[in-house]
C-alpha cells in the first residue's frame, strides 16, 4: 500500500500538529473507529488527568486499527472531543508527548470539538478516527 499523503495548501499556512487533508491510496479499505475514551481493558478510566486520558484514548484508537490489520500511520482522520478545551490548552505540551508516544510524527487531519459532556461522566476526552487500510 502506498502511504497516505498529507495535503497542506500553502494558502492555509503551515499546520501545527495536524494535516489539513490526507489523500489515501486507491483501493484502500476504510475503517471507521468509534469514539474511544481513556479507559483500560477493564473499562475503567486510567486517570482523572486530561493528558493521561488522552494518551489512553489514542492508544485505544490505534488498538482498533491494529486489530483490523493496520498501523497508526494508516489513520487519516481523528476527531477529538473534549469536555473542557482549557484543560487541553493547559496540558498541550503533555498531550503532545502522549501523542508522539503513540503516533510518532504521523499527523492526520484532525479536529478538536468541545462538548458539554461524554457518556462516561469521568471522561474528559473521546477520540474517533478513520483509517485507510491496504486492500486485501
Amino acid at each position: 500500500m502506498s502511504e497516505l499523503l498529507p495535503i497542506n495548501p500553502v494558502a492555509l499556512g503551515a499546520p501545527r500538529g495536524y494535516s489539513n487533508g490526507m489523500l489515501g491510496p486507491v483501493g484502500g479499505r476504510l475503517l471507521f473507529v468509534a469514539g474511544q475514551i481513556g479507559w483500560n481493558q477493564d473499562q475503567e478510566l486510567v486517570s482523572k488527568t486530561f493528558h493521561r486520558q488522552f494518551g489512553q484514548a489514542l492508544r485505544n484508537v490505534v488498538k482498533v486499527v491494529e486489530a483490523a490489520g493496520g498501523e497508526a500511520k494508516y489513520l487519516a482522520r481523528l476527531t477529538i472531543f473534549v469536555t473542557d478545551k482549557s484543560l487541553y490548552l493547559e496540558q498541550v505540551e503533555k498531550v503532545g508527548v502522549a501523542y508522539r508516544k503513540v503516533m510518532s510524527k504521523h499527523f492526520p487531519a484532525m479536529a478538536l470539538v468541545e462538548v458539554k459532556s461524554l457518556l462516561d461522566p469521568g471522561a474528559l476526552v473521546e477520540i474517533e478516527g478513520t483509517a485507510v487500510l491496504p486492500a486485501e
